[in-house]
């Protein structure tokens, strides 16, 4: 998936709302989230890498996804650490570690501390969030 910004590095509300579905937008923009088990990526299993929606950055790797059973697309790591960036989130009464993209700062979802090995992290991230280019 090509940056679909490239050109311009313009990853603003109002570039990104006329390219984005309104649920994409929802979810990376305004911190949503989307229904479990409702995502294209949540039960998908071929080889390549997942990048966001929003710039086209490369995020994970299908050899990292693992069936987590939140019905949520889940992985134990990043392609690389520079490729997110965590941050605290208290919403909703809980205390969590919210997931974004380091390059365009799109909100991806959450990770949690109880994933498999070697890691023992979860990637728990949204389907409408992510591309996929195979490979």
């Amino acid at each position: 998936m090509k940056d679909p910004n490239d050109e311009t590095g313009d990853y603003s509300d109002e570039r990104l709302r006329e390219r984005l579905s309104p649920e994409a937008f929802a979810v990376t923009r305004r911190a949503g989230t989307e229904p479990p088990f409702s995502g294209r990526y949540y039960d998908h299993h071929e080889p390549g890498t997942y990048l966001c929606v929003c710039c086209g950055a490369p995020l994970f790797s299908s050899s990292h996804k693992f069936d987590s059973g939140s019905g949520w697309p889940s992985y134990w790591q990043p392609v690389s650490e520079s490729a997110l960036t965590v941050h605290r989130d208290t919403s909703h009464g809980m205390i969590r570690d919210e997931v974004r993209c380091a390059r365009c700062n799109a909100h991806l979802g959450h990770v949690f501390p109880d994933g498999p090995p070697p890691t023992g992290l979860r990637y728990c991230i949204n389907s409408v969030a992510l591309g996929f280019e195979k490979g």
